[in-house]
């Protein structure tokens, strides 16, 4: 059954073609479009469960020495020699189960949110072909064929963000999307060409294999670049501002790069990349700063935002961060477990929002929302699992995942208390806006207009069942890993272990002394024990149920305090809210720089240069035509006289 693994990403593929290429041609029924598409991703997710059960039968020993499946030769030039071959371990399938399973409820709850939508063929089209793009990157066994997925999925979200490209917003989102990838991507170029250049091969287990023959500098430099395409990809620290205004497509769009796919394709390559990025400490410090920043920085944005599709989707850039932190500090399978958690509540939270807009006609603004709760009851109580799970309250995913990293944050050797206190902090943020989502949102007295008020109702059921799975996923999934110190056996961290093994030991503080102490002194602390461990726990969850507490108060309690706060903080508020002016920035220093340069080269390099030297060209032939054509009389005499000129002349210098 392993064998089989090339299945998987086989699926979506077959479902692309179909509907793209002959539901489109056809105009098939909307029946068999949805029956094709979602039928395809289950059965995708069916033979990822296959191979993951077949991989589970195997030792530890056995399953890291799985050979790749390699379907043919692909690029055969001089030293370089690519195959289109597939990766079998334990991160690869969990990667395809997590991909394959949630694009699969997306799937069938796209179903029914787009059910009007006039583009339903070309978008189940383009759902389909991204699934089998990021199937394509989890799976690759080499760097290009990686590539090859990691823009195939930077093509379909620019495609799917401006899915309604006929109104201006989605049409420049979509752009934007595209654009600030390419510059991540730039980099992550750069970063295999490196590894080409030094070790002459693309594929995994070889470059893993030489990768000690590397000095120092040279692999920072690649981990480096090759961290620049995971910012531009999983939207960090600067490179973020893209996923924002991604709102602008389908909600069930937004679900799919946010929760299980395209924007965690940075955090897996670099665990995928591990190896490499254990020999650069300077990387891996870069790494867990940039993460820890991007978990603070996106949450606070997170506070003051109206926008339910925009509060999840700064919630996202601040938990890709805690993902970012939990590899850079070597905790390479805390990383990839808050990456399925993660999908799984984030994913819900998504389902849940169109849920909402479906609910209240598509409105986004939670300021004109309230009280739906008894009128849409699963899609709240669904909702509020998910928000619980995200705001890491015991019991559910979320404080698992969330809480490891935490710990490893500050414990590991290439941890630091002050990455574990950004860490607490941004955890209690998220607590914050999250339940200040769901209170305005749901609870409290409705202020939707009249008409909208008629009719507020629940979604039907193909768009209520995948909520209820996804909430039970949230609820359950992270119980493979609960940690030691609470009893359990860690489940999801033996099954990675092949892969991804245990922290690296040994380092210390290499990491951070080697930027010159970027926290300003301090040590790891180790040997904290089990009683430090339940200590943190127990900070973590205080910290997450202050956050709770605070949105309670504001949102339901004293609901008049959130205006005075923000009168009384105005410039504070208003930065927030304009998200630090980034955009703005940027257009100064970047896109409008960039037009003017285009501008400048089109009228004084184009026009003046390149216009005018053939103009030039065109003139003197011109002028040469009309002095030659004088010659050309048509008299027999004149053209006898010249030869005879001609003939004297050659004579006279012959003799002379």
């Amino acid at each position: 059954m392993i064998e089989l693994v090339w299945l998987i990403p086989l699926f979506p593929f077959l479902g692309f073609l179909f509907n793209g290429l002959i539901g489109r041609w056809l105009n098939l029924d909307k029946r068999i479009v949805s029956l094709v598409a979602c039928s395809a991703l289950g059965f995708a997710f069916l033979f990822s469960i296959l191979v993951f059960f077949s991989l589970l039968k195997l030792s530890p020993e056995a399953r890291a020495v799985v050979p790749d499946k390699v379907l043919f030769d692909w690029i055969v030039s001089g030293d370089l020699k690519t195959v289109i071959g597939y990766k079998i371990d334990p991160l690869s399938i969990i990667m395809a189960l997590v991909v394959s399973g949630v694009s699969f409820f997306i799937h069938v709850y796209s179903v029914g949110y787009m059910r009007d939508d006039p583009g339903f063929t070309r978008y189940f089209a383009y759902l389909n072909l991204f699934v089998f793009m990021m199937l394509t990157l989890v799976l690759a066994n080499n760097f290009l064929l990686m590539f090859v997925g990691w823009e195939g999925v930077g093509l379909c979200s620019y495609l799917l963000i401006g899915f309604w490209f006929e109104r201006d917003a989605p049409a420049n989102a979509g752009k934007k999307a595209f654009v600030v990838n390419r510059v991540g991507d730039f980099g992550f170029l750069l970063g295999i060409f490196l590894l080409f250049a030094h070790l002459g091969t693309l594929e995994f287990n070889e470059v893993f294999a030489k990768a000690p023959s590397l000095d120092t500098v040279t692999v920072t430099l690649i981990t480096l670049m090759l961290f620049v395409g995971a910012a531009g990809k999983s939207a960090q620290i600067p490179l973020y501002v893209w996923l924002p205004d991604a709102m602008e497509g389908p909600t069930p769009v937004s679900s799919l790069i946010h929760a299980a796919t395209m924007v965690t394709s940075g955090v897996y390559m670099i665990a995928r990349c591990h190896v490499l990025y254990n020999m650069a400490p300077v990387s891996m410090a870069v790494v867990a700063i940039v993460g820890a920043a991007t978990a603070l920085y996106a949450a606070t944005m997170g506070l003051v935002q109206f926008d339910i599709k925009r509060v999840l989707a700064y919630s996202t850039i601040s938990q890709l961060g805690y993902m970012f932190l939990a590899v850079g500090v070597g905790a390479f399978s805390a990383g990839i477990f808050h990456l399925m958690t993660h999908a799984f509540f984030k994913g819900l939270l998504f389902l849940g929002a169109g849920s909402v807009m479906h609910a209240m006609s598509g409105e986004l603004d939670m300021r004109k929302m309230g009280g739906i709760w008894k009128r849409a009851p699963i899609t709240f109580w669904t909702f509020l699992i998910a928000t619980l799970a995200i705001a890491g309250i015991p019991g559910f995913s979320g404080f698992f995942s969330k809480d490891e990293i935490l710990w490893q944050a500050f414990n590991s050797t290439h941890g630091h208390v002050y990455l574990w206190a950004v860490g607490a902090i941004a955890a209690g943020m998220t607590a914050f806006y999250m339940f200040r989502l769901t209170f305005v949102t749901f609870l409290g007295r409705c202020r939707a207009s009249e008409e909208v008020k008629k009719h507020i109702h629940e979604s039907p059921p193909i768009m209520t069942i995948p909520l209820i799975v996804l909430a039970c996923l949230s609820i359950i999934g992270g119980y493979v890993g609960i940690p030691h110190i609470l009893g359990g056996r860690n489940f999801f961290h033996e099954f990675l272990a092949p892969v991804l093994g245990g922290l690296p030991q040994g380092a210390g503080h290499a990491a951070f002394s080697l930027v010159g102490d970027a926290f300003a002194g301090g040590s790891a602390v180790e040997g904290s024990g089990v009683n430090m461990e339940i200590l943190l726990m127990g900070i973590s969850v205080a910290i997450a149920i202050i956050g709770i507490s605070i949105a309670f108060y504001l949102y339901i309690w004293k609901t008049e305090v959130p205006k005075r706060l923000a009168q009384r903080f105005k410039t504070i508020y208003t930065i927030v809210f304009n998200k630090y002016y980034v955009d703005e920035i940027y257009e100064a220093c970047f896109v409008n720089s960039t037009k003017k340069l285009g501008t400048f080269l089109w009228r004084e390099f184009d026009d003046g240069v390149v216009d005018r030297s053939v103009n030039l060209v065109a003139g003197l032939m011109l002028w040469f035509g009309r002095v030659l054509r004088r010659i050309q009389t048509g008299h027999v005499q004149g053209y006898a006289l010249g030869i005879i000129l001609g003939a004297v002349i050659i004579i006279i210098f012959l003799i002379r």
